[in-house]
């Protein structure tokens, strides 16, 4: 295909502004969003930035930036989006199971940034990379303003509402829109046309079925908090609360004085039933008792206003090969994972700096090159799994051990645990923080954490009595069981996860 003609800046802007044409329309000014269109306007196209809404959001989504999305965050030339905004440090998890704490801090690197003990326990103290914490509206702003001042990025404050396609194909050709007109409040019909559509609406996608045949799957929300001057048991630590009667609870700091509090409360416990109180119930009679008595005192002032705390939905959303000539799907209405192990800002960092590599103008020239494009978004879904994959996986894998309903998940949940109170952690933090891109890594630690979890149920089972040999066999039966859950738990997301 022929290579476009270049056109000046100036030019290019004009016809942005007069036209609504361009090389590329990215639709929502979110992070994935954000992200490609910076990538894609600093490789020299020329970008349409939509969003509906240009206020700074207040959304209890994306608050934790692991170290890995930090890195692929400054590769893409937006690193200085985390500065100015009260950002606090994450320097790993304070995991605390029946209110026993375990440190699991981020693991040493090398200079070349490369975990220095992968397979085996904590590594020597040296360099250990930082995540960031913030409030998700101020970061969204500052990724906004950076598009905004870009030579290459038009900003438009519209509502898209549905795509645009030829008459005699199926190609997409730039997306419609509707437009409130500032001083009326009416809304003006507009279209805005590019060789490449990139959508990124979130994970409640009006466009996903337009291009995939997938449905999240949801099991359960996060009831969110905002704690106000509390003391958490180490700063700058993540911390996740389990326990025997509890399902998983986040606190992160996001400000020098606010800390989030996610409450993960499956559908249809009988805990936040009507009749125990619904989930202002739950959180108050069942998980605000597990948390560190630091933190209490503040919880409970944040629930004082008598309101159902705000919540979104956990979704898992396997990614899906695409090929719609003129249109690509990204960020949570094309992938999703449960918000357990902060992954998401991660996977879409990481996905926007391989997609920008991918279609660079020095293997891609001409964005209306579809044969390319599609070759492009074949490499895309494959080489992203080594990031992807691994995240996807743990995140789905960890909420089903800490959120343990079975003898056998619970099993696992002790092994885990214990798994890190002996310093087994470098390699299971690294790959949470998106810093260990190797999923044999992942099979390998998470086998470990389940035989270690077999020997210690033996252990309990037999016990210490000289007549506790006769229960061996008790304990061989239990180990095959909890061996086959875990596999249960584990080998169908890497199957799905790592090699769909």
């Amino acid at each position: 295909m022929a290579v476009k003609p270049t056109l000046s800046p100036n030019e290019a802007r004009r016809r942005r502004e007069e036209f609504h044409e361009a090389d590329a329309v990215v639709v929502g000014a979110g992070i994935f969003g954000c992200a490609i269109a910076f990538a894609l306007a600093n490789q020299g196209r020329s970008v349409i930035l939509l969003e509906r809404w240009m206020k700074e959001p207040d959304r209890i989504v994306g608050e934790l930036l692991q170290p890995g999305g930090l890195a692929a965050l400054k590769q893409l030339g937006l690193g200085h989006c985390v500065e100015g905004i009260d950002a606090i440090p994450c320097k790993g998890y304070n995991v605390i199971f029946n209110s026993i704490p375990s440190l699991v801090p981020y693991p040493t690197i090398d200079d070349n940034g490369d975990v220095i003990c992968a397979w085996s326990g904590s590594g020597k103290e040296g360099k250990r990379p930082e995540g960031k914490s913030f409030h998700h509206g101020k970061f969204i702003t500052q990724l906004r303003r950076s598009c905004l001042a870009h030579e290459n990025i038009t900003v438009v404050e519209t509502e898209v509402v549905k795509t645009i396609q030829g008459e005699t194909s199926d190609v997409v050709l730039g997306v419609e829109t509707r437009t409130k007109m500032g001083e009326t409040g009416e809304k003006k019909p507009d279209c805005f046309f590019a060789s490449l559509t990139i959508i990124a609406d979130g994970y409640d996608s009006k466009f996903r079925k337009q291009v995939l045949d997938k449905k999240p799957v949801v099991k359960s929300k996060f009831y969110a908090l905002e704690l106000i001057d509390t003391e958490l048991p180490r700063q700058n630590y993540g911390h996740v609360i389990m326990g025997s009667k509890t399902f998983p609870t986040l606190l992160y700091q996001i400000g020098t004085h606010e800390t989030r509090a996610l409450f993960d409360v499956p559908h249809g416990i009988p805990e936040a039933s009507p009749a125990a109180g619904g989930v202002r119930g739950y959180i108050k009679n069942v998980a605000i008792p597990a948390l560190p008595p630091s933190v209490k005192p503040a919880a409970l002032k944040a629930l004082e206003d008598g309101k159902v705390p705000r919540s979104m939905p956990n979704s898992w959303l396997p990614a899906s090969k695409q090929h719609t000539n003129g249109l690509i799907l990204l960020g949570d209405a094309f992938n999703m994972r449960h918000p357990l192990t902060g992954g998401g800002m991660t996977v879409a960092f990481s996905d926007a700096l391989l997609l920008s590599r991918l279609i660079d103008p020095s293997r891609v020239p001409n964005l209306e090159d579809f044969e390319a494009i599609n070759r492009a978004m074949t490499a895309f879904y494959w080489r992203r799994k080594n990031v992807t994959s691994v995240i996807n996986v743990l995140a789905q894998a960890l909420y089903d051990l800490f959120a343990a309903n079975d003898r056998q998940l619970r099993a696992l949940q002790l092994g885990c645990f214990e798994y890190f109170q002996r310093g087994r952690s470098d390699g299971p933090c690294g790959l949470l923080g998106g810093i260990i891109q190797r999923p044999a890594v992942l099979a390998y630690h998470f086998f470990a954490v389940a035989f270690l979890a077999l020997w210690l149920n033996a252990l309990a089972v037999v016990g210490s009595s000289p007549l506790g040999i006769l229960k061996a066999p008790l304990a061989l039966i239990d180990a095959v069981l909890i061996l086959w859950r875990a596999s249960c738990v584990f080998l169908p997301l890497v199957w799905r996860e790592g090699f769909q």
